[in-house]
């Protein structure tokens, strides 16, 4: 039994392949093995596998027709041996110490999961690269601390990804954790990202990065009808999941609401403008339905968050003409907009009979305050 396995789901990617898989075959954990699964190639993808891997024996090709991300990535897991599983999509790359480091650390604690932050970058047609540091965590709170994810909901909040990190091969085989097997490559490492964050009880973040995440590939607008509501039949999938046992439902609901507005927001800014109006008004069906059936609260939201999510709720049509069509050159607008409804609120509460009282009253003891500092 090798210590990682590090699965690579591969589909027209010659481009950026040998890239990929220098950094994969020259890591420093040499005790590894390297399971291509090539998902129906009609480029030179697998003649560059098979190039590779008749040179290094670790390296496990697996060939078949096209089924769509899920469908690979489940074939390379069913294939692994390995004591954890690492992911690498085919267009990325990584630093060469990145799955000895983790696997120590995992090995150390006894982890479930580990995962550390990462690099997007693209690089111009000049071939500069530019590289923007990534932390798994905003708040730069939570690094190198025992975390229980399947208790703590929070953690939902982190960047989600697949592939910056490790898995313990013996949670995923124990709850059967695979990826949903929808066509194409879209979304599914969400249901993932799920499925082992809610049964995961020992995890850690670590604030180095070691993966390099391509964001210059050009395919990836969405123009078909058939991949704009990936994400609705994706968090369809989550759901599903999470509520085969209730605990879990109830524990994790919130956020689960919460990822799905997210990755929502995310899909209509990358569809073409002929479904914008439409999908706001499937995400304002469901969200409205949801929040009647009290799978979310305000809480969850951010005051920016919830508002906006209130207009795509209460008036659809509302959102999409202020947030949508205006999109490209209505930032300021909307901007002044929010700021203007604040002063309103706030001008509102100053003029109530409760904030002049409350001031009258404060009046006193403040100047009283105000006349002691000065004195010391």
């Amino acid at each position: 039994m090798s210590k990682v396995s590090i699965i690579l789901p591969i589909y027209n990617v010659s481009e950026y392949l040998h890239e990929c898989l220098d950094s994969v075959v020259r890591q420093t954990l040499k005790d590894i093995e390297i399971i291509c699964v090539n998902d129906g190639s009609t480029d030179d993808s697998l003649d560059i596998i098979n190039e590779y891997a008749a040179k290094d024996d670790r390296i496990v090709v697996i060939t078949g027709p096209n089924g769509g991300y899920g469908k690979a990535m489940n074939k390379g897991l069913d294939a692994a041996t390995g004591e954890y599983v690492g992911i690498v999509e085919p267009d990325d790359y990584v630093a060469l110490t990145m799955f000895e480091d983790l696997y120590n650390i995992a090995k150390e604690k006894d982890l479930d999961i580990v995962k550390a932050d990462f690099y997007r970058f693209g690089r111009n047609e000049k071939g500069d690269m530019s590289m923007t540091y990534v932390p798994l965590d905003s708040k730069k709170e939570r690094y190198g601390e025992l975390l229980h994810p399947n208790q703590d909901p929070s953690l939902i909040k982190f960047v989600m990804n697949t592939w910056s990190g490790i898995y313990k091969r013996a949670m995923l085989e124990k709850y059967h954790i695979r990826h949903n097997e929808t066509p194409g490559a879209s979304f599914q490492d969400n249901g993932f990202f799920f499925q082992t964050t809610v049964r995961a009880e020992r995890a850690m973040i670590i604030n180095k990065p070691y993966y390099r995440n391509r964001r210059d590939n050009p395919n990836s607008s969405v123009k078909n009808r058939e991949k704009v509501y990936c994400v609705n039949v994706e968090y369809d999938f989550i759901k599903d999941y999470l509520m085969k046992d209730k605990e879990i439902w109830e524990t994790f609901k919130d956020m689960y609401s919460w990822k799905k507005y997210q990755n929502c927001i995310f899909t209509i800014n990358r569809i073409g403008d002929e479904f914008k109006r439409e999908y706001v008004h499937r995400m304002s069906k469901e969200f409205k339905r949801a929040y009647s059936q009290g799978e979310f609260s305000q809480e969850t939201f951010s005051p920016l968050e919830w508002s906006r999510l209130t207009i795509i709720m209460d008036n659809p049509d509302d959102y999409y003409t202020l947030y949508v069509l205006n999109s490209g050159n209505g930032d300021a607008k909307k901007l002044q907009k929010e700021l203007s409804s604040a002063k309103r609120e706030l001008n509102d509460i100053k003029g109530s009979t409760t904030y002049k009282v409350g001031r009258a009253i404060m009046k006193v003891p403040c100047a009283i305050k105000r006349r002691v500092k000065r004195n010391k």
